[in-house]
């Protein structure tokens, strides 16, 4: 029997792109790229699309996912739009769920909207981030996305503290953190390859990355590098 895409999802190696941080390259060329070093996820970000932009981003991953015979493995996410997601859907794209923030559409009404079978992603609060996840209701959600690791261009939306600073994350907070939540944990924000080795450390379930990819030189050799360190050491736990 075929796994749902909820069953079959896989966040070890989690793209996430939009067309602001590919450099002035196609999005769909970032997306074959990582595809082709093996990343499991694909989220579509763009702060700056618009709705018909943002379908035809979902349309064009689709069918990279696709070409690589990725389509029951590969989870193609949009974030923050439910509306986006469910148009696309209707127009016989492959798109598989969404990311919501938590000032975004609550995933309860995603999950309703979008079914059993799809998934939802939720990013974790940024204050009281353990006590959050120990007792937050997760029936809605599939995984948590959890950072930054560091600070980074890409997402200076982040959580701040008192005194305006941008809260990051350290090794230990994700390690309690993985150990703390009922469902898979995501990690990303700034993350590098010489951040992989103690990240497969923490017990979460993998990594996520804009511009270590999409902003990359050569976007697959750079794919290649992060997944290939992320299973060598997650061999060694």
């Amino acid at each position: 029997m075929t796994k749902t895409m909820r069953e079959a999802l896989d966040i070890s190696a989690y793209l996430v792109v939009g067309p602001e941080n590919t450099e002035g390259r196609p999005v769909r060329e970032i997306v074959r790229a990582a595809l082709q070093a093996g990343f499991t996820c694909v989220q579509i970000r763009s702060k700056e699309a618009s709705a018909r932009e943002l379908i035809s981003l979902l349309a064009e991953a689709a069918e990279e996912i696709a070409a690589a015979g990725a389509s029951e493995r590969v989870a193609l996410l949009a974030d923050d739009r439910l509306d986006v997601v469910l148009a696309a859907r209707k127009m016989g794209i492959k798109a598989d769920g969404v990311h919501v923030g938590q000032s975004d559409i609550p995933p309860e009404i995603c999950r309703a909207y979008l079914g059993e079978d799809a998934v939802v992603g939720l990013s974790a609060r940024t204050d009281e981030l353990l006590d959050y996840v120990r007792e937050a209701d997760t029936s809605a959600i599939d995984y948590f996305g959890a950072g930054p690791l560091h600070e980074t261009a890409t997402k200076p939306d982040c959580g701040r503290d008192a005194q305006g600073n941008i809260i990051t994350r350290s090794f230990e907070e994700i390690a309690a953190l993985a150990r703390a939540s009922k469902i898979p944990v995501v990690v990303g924000g700034g993350v590098k390859t010489k951040d992989i080795p103690a990240l497969a450390k923490t017990g979460v379930d993998g990594f996520f990355v804009v511009s270590a990819v999409a902003g990359a030189p050569d976007p697959n050799k750079a794919a290649k590098e992060l997944v290939a360190v992320w299973r060598e050491n997650v061999r060694k736990q």
